[in-house]
């Protein structure tokens, strides 16, 4: 079967029924920018594992099997890009490996853009045994890489106090094969913004990021999915894919707080006030309005 010029997405990431993290924070964006965009929810929660109580359950492999069997023998197997985020377990992911290696004998050409959903602040929220994996064969494969720091650090073994450092770190990983990869939030800022680098073809650019007072969540799944879409648009310009990531980004995250802030002036802001405003920022998504510059910097060879 033959398909239109309509760039096409394969998702595979974790859902809830309320909010916005994994498909629910990447699908809506990527189809306000134009994308057709199929979904396989990793499990499906009631909400993110921030709230109190989590009901829900999660898709097994053979389940996961069953549906892309059904789009091979369907035909509607084509896609140009592959997008994947959190995964529960070593035998999920390599299970995502082997998606990505038949997607490829159907076009050759397929982008893959890899979260390395595995911590933050030093701390893992997935099995420790799904870090070799994702180090070993995962990353290998994928041609956008969008870990954070601690990401990246777990899977070059390089520790990252400095520019230098996250460096070292941005060149281990094209030694894997990734072309493209972006650090999408480090700790190299100071107290009011964090640094954003993005390496591909030899350029480097650096960004700085505007922190708030408050812990959002699934920022990465759409950053990865903003990333994605402009990659695509841009034809891979990369300071402007970061600027309009990081822009459109901002502009959610403000927005989000400037919001829950609305309703309760001061404290921590409870997780069901601070759920991304997507939906309210959709013009925003398809026209962001560049006010953060990405500044090209020199990296090690």
């Amino acid at each position: 079967m033959s398909f239109d010029s309509t760039p096409r997405v394969l998702s595979i990431q974790s859902h809830v029924v309320h909010g916005y993290v994994g498909n629910k924070s990447a699908v809506f964006p990527l189809q306000v920018l134009g994308f057709e965009v199929d979904f396989i929810n990793t499990v499906q929660f009631s909400t993110h594992t921030g709230y109190k109580h989590i009901k829900g359950n999660v898709l097994q492999n053979e389940e996961m099997d069953a549906l892309i069997e059904g789009l091979t023998i369907n035909e509607v197997d084509y896609y140009t890009h592959f997008l994947t985020g959190y995964s529960r377990s070593p035998d999920s992911l390599k299970k995502i490996a082997e998606i990505i290696k038949k997607l490829r004998q159907k076009n050759p050409n397929l982008v893959y853009v890899c979260d390395p959903v595995m911590g933050d602040n030093g701390k893992m929220y997935v099995p420790e045994d799904i870090l070799p994996v994702y180090r070993d064969i995962v990353v290998p494969l994928a041609d956008i890489l969008t870990p954070n720091q601690f990401e990246a650090e777990l899977i070059t073994g390089i520790q990252v106090k400095d520019i230098d450092g996250a460096f070292k770190a941005i060149l281990a990983l094209h030694d894997k094969g990734v072309k493209t990869v972006v650090l999408s939030s480090t700790d190299l800022g100071d107290e009011r913004s964090m640094i954003g680098l993005a390496s591909s073809g030899g350029l480097c650019y650096k960004i700085q990021i505007p922190k708030l007072d408050a812990t959002f969540t699934g920022t990465g799944d759409l950053f990865a999915a903003l990333f994605l879409a402009w990659s695509h648009k841009t034809n891979n310009d990369l300071k402007l894919t970061l600027e309009r990531t990081i822009s459109t980004l901002q502009h959610i995250v403000q927005d989000t707080y400037q919001s829950a802030r609305d309703i309760q002036q001061t404290g921590k802001i409870p997780c069901a006030l601070i759920e991304l405003r997507l939906v309210q920022n959709k013009a925003a998504i398809e026209d962001p309005q560049v006010n953060i510059s990405a500044v090209q910097v020199t990296k090690l060879s």
